[in-house]
């Protein structure tokens, strides 16, 4: 028999990475909150791949920082290895990636959650779900306890109605060996929610010492790392490292001769699959012409001897699996110790959604993370953060959040979801944001703290350390701008020794930084009276002198951008009455309901000669800015 145990401001469904986000979002700003998982063991899991970062997903780790998020101060805590990738490349595609301990992760996680004021973490299955006549939420565990609230996140991940493959084998489950969270999708379709079927995958887990590590190539950490929050001051340390390895010709042969006995290929799994992280049948068929794929050998924790084979995902048959990876160099003698799976599940179109990533026809009700069509925990975490933060400030009666794509990454990465929508897990890249050289990871807390702030998630003594922190990086660079160093015996060795011209006049400090074989730290020698700084500080000030020109035509740019973003579309327009639109036009924008011109311009099917009829509808109206 139901029994009606509590009513709460919000509840979230899920304790995954984007659920843990919004939940502490919301408590933190002062909601009652509840979190329900289905086994509280596994709050915060990485089911896939240990780690935390990587090509655009470190500017997402730092800038949910820059807002108030969890996700970079658990990493760092947490931290096995650390690497910054791409540092052969220009700043704005430098990225922070970190092998984590997952298990201690979890811990870390599940600790903080406890410990959060308004905030209850409960163990329980959400089975259904329904609006009351007054708005809010009725929803009810496998256990019969019934609740109510104000506003609900759907953070399920992989759990709605998942299903495993390996080989001829499937079942309903969810990742790591849990249960999958059968009955919700029912009532979620009762509510006129559209749902598709998305999969994923994951590669076997081995034991170290039946590794050959004499065969592989070792990958060490970065010295000295560099922390993903901005609040941490410790110093941290690389504890173990990570291998190489590649596939070859007779593992290529294996899976082309199995292939039959994919799930993928024999037509069994109907979920779209990753396109930019495919399994690695998948891949040997894709790629048809290259003879081997890179295998990345990575500890899952510092007390575990299980290790993650990244770059093996896949759903063959385990024996398949087995003769996979003894082919691979380094892995001959290879004791598996859990069998690569794929898996199966509901999520929803997120073009369904608003901009707060609610849902735009049933008011209260907000999507995360893997629910919303995107892959991987940083993705995940950047959603939780923006639901958890709307649905608080909604219940609250202020001002939503809204970040534009010149903003963050995390802007990008829910303006794509809600206007372009996705065909396939929404992975983020570097190259999905036009505004990329001004959305660097170095800057995050320079353009999004104070939206945290505004928001009361930045405490008053990270404030106080972002203030103090930008006053020393406007005093420097005045410093370098005013600074002339004339013609010296020492500025001449010192620049022939770099590669460059020395100078015949006098020259200011910010115009040597400017030249390409020059730095900060390698004019120390001629800048005696130079401050102590934070090195990110001095990153910044050198990524701003030397990309002055390319900096100043991107903010142009967003300025215009920004200029269509103000230009709002009324809620009520009927598209279909507009004269001159072409009818993909009028479908397309039906559909997504953008809130401005801008939005409307980034839709799939819209054209400029559509944007135009609208700017001059708006017009007619008397509704243009």
């Amino acid at each position: 028999m139901k029994f009606f145990a509590d009513n709460y401001d919000v509840a979230v469904v899920g304790a995954g990475h984007a659920g843990v986000e919004a939940a502490l979002a919301a408590a933190r700003l002062g909601c009652k909150t509840a979190l329900f998982t289905i086994n509280l063991d596994w709050v915060a899991n990485m089911p896939c791949n240990p780690s935390i970062g990587g090509t655009a997903k470190g500017h997402l780790v730092r800038e949910i920082d820059a807002l108030g998020g969890e996700m970079a101060k658990a990493a760092d805590d947490t931290m096995l290895q650390s690497r910054m990738l791409n540092r052969g490349k220009g700043p704005a595609v430098h990225s922070l990636r970190a092998q984590i301990d997952r298990r201690d992760y979890s811990a870390r996680m599940k600790k903080t959650l406890e410990q959060t004021d308004n905030l209850h973490v409960l163990q329980g299955e959400i089975v259904s779900l329904s609006q009351e006549e007054n708005g809010e939420w009725r929803f009810s565990t496998r256990l019969e306890a019934e609740y109510t609230a104000k506003a609900v996140i759907l953070a399920t991940g992989t759990f709605l109605r998942g299903k495993i493959f390996v080989g001829d084998v499937s079942y309903d489950g969810g990742p790591d060996g849990m249960f999958a969270a059968t009955d919700l999708t029912a009532d979620l379709l009762k509510l006129g929610m559209q749902l598709r079927r998305f999969k994923t995958g994951t590669p076997a887990r081995v034991l170290r010492s039946s590794i050959d590590f004499s065969e592989l190539e070792e990958q060490p950490g970065d010295e000295p790392v560099v922390p993903f929050s901005f609040e941490t001051e410790k110093e941290l340390e690389n504890k173990l490292p990570c291998h190489i390895t590649w596939t070859n010709a007779e593992t290529k042969r294996i899976i082309l001769e199995n292939l039959h006995r994919s799930p993928l290929y024999a037509g069994k799994i109907d979920g779209v699959g990753p396109r930019y992280c495919p399994s690695i049948e998948d891949k040997i068929v894709r790629f048809a012409d290259k003879e081997a794929h890179q295998v990345f050998i990575e500890p899952c924790g510092y007390k575990t001897d299980e290790m993650y084979l990244q770059g093996l995902s896949s759903s063959l048959p385990v024996d398949v699996q087995f003769n996979i990876l003894k082919s691979i160099k380094g892995l001959e003698h290879v004791h598996v110790m859990r069998p690569a799976y794929a898996i199966e599940y509901d999520c929803c179109d997120p073009l369904q959604l608003s901009a707060t990533l609610e849902f735009k026809a049933l008011p209260g009700l907000y999507g995360a993370g893997q629910f919303n069509g995107s892959s991987g925990y940083e993705e995940a975490a950047a959603q939780g953060l923006v639901a958890g933060i709307n649905a608080a400030l909604k219940i609250k009666g202020e001002e939503p959040m809204i970040l534009d794509r010149a903003d963050g990454y995390i802007g990008t990465l829910v303006d794509d979801l809600v206007t372009k929508g996705c065909s396939d897990p929404y992975r983020m890249m570097t190259s999905r944001s036009e505004y990329r050289l001004v959305l660097r990871q170095d800057n995050a807390d320079e353009r999004l703290t104070p939206i945290g702030r505004r928001v009361g998630l930045v405490s008053d003594e990270r404030w106080a350390h972002y203030i103090a922190r930008k006053i020393a990086k406007v005093a420097e660079l005045d410093r370098l701008h005013d600074t002339v160093l004339p013609p010296s015996e020492a500025l001449a060795a010192l620049c022939e020794e770099n590669g460059t011209t020395p100078p015949q006049t006098g020259v200011r400090l910010s115009e040597l930084i400017k030249r390409p074989q020059l730095d900060y730290a390698k004019l120390a020698p001629v800048d005696p009276d130079r401050p102590a700084l934070d090195p990110l500080v001095i990153e910044q000030l050198e990524v701003q002198l030397k990309y002055e020109g390319y900096l100043k035509r991107q903010e142009a740019d967003i300025r215009e951008m920004r200029r269509l973003e103000n230009r709002l579309l009324p809620d009520e327009i009927d598209y279909d009455g507009i004269t001159g639109l072409r009818k993909e036009a009028r479908e397309k924008l039906g559909k997504v309901r953008p809130r401005s011109i801008g939005q409307a311009s980034r839709i799939s099917g819209v054209s400029p000669a559509d944007v135009a009829v609208l700017i001059l509808f708006l017009q007619a109206r008397g509704d243009d800015k």
